[in-house]
């Protein structure tokens, strides 16, 4: 079998898990899972601009996997590489240097979405 890389292992994980926890049928899980995805939708700020602030948010409270989502999202939606680092900038000002380690693990991640979509054109 054949190792997949971290993107498209993060995404089948996350969507597996997702699914399963939406078939408990637990509303308040379900509610909480639409207010996620409602938040995110075009709005007074584009939803670029909210999964950037989602990006931040998730560095700051130090969570990979939620940094992992974030940067696919800012990826579909167009956000450059130097836009990026100023959003890690951000982030490593508001949280101090306990940040630095999801910043490399969020630029090799960042990196192998940019390596997906050179694959795939």
């Amino acid at each position: 079998m054949e190792n997949k890389n971290e993107v498209v292992a993060f995404n089948e994980y996350r969507e597996k898990m997702n699914e399963k926890i939406l078939d408990a049928d637990n509303m308040v899980l379900k509610r909480l899972f639409n207010l996620d995805t409602n938040t995110y939708q075009d709005g007074a700020l584009s939803a670029a601009t909210k999964e950037m602030l989602g990006l931040v948010a998730s560095m700051v409270l130090r969570c990979d996997d939620c940094v992992k989502y974030h940067l696919g999202k800012c990826y579909e939606l167009g956000v450059t590489t130097e836009q990026l680092f100023e959003i890690f900038a951000v982030a490593n000002i508001v949280g101090g240097t306990i940040v630095i380690p999801h910043t490399r693990r969020a630029v090799a991640y960042w990196e192998e979405l940019q390596q997906d979509a050179k694959k795939i054109n």
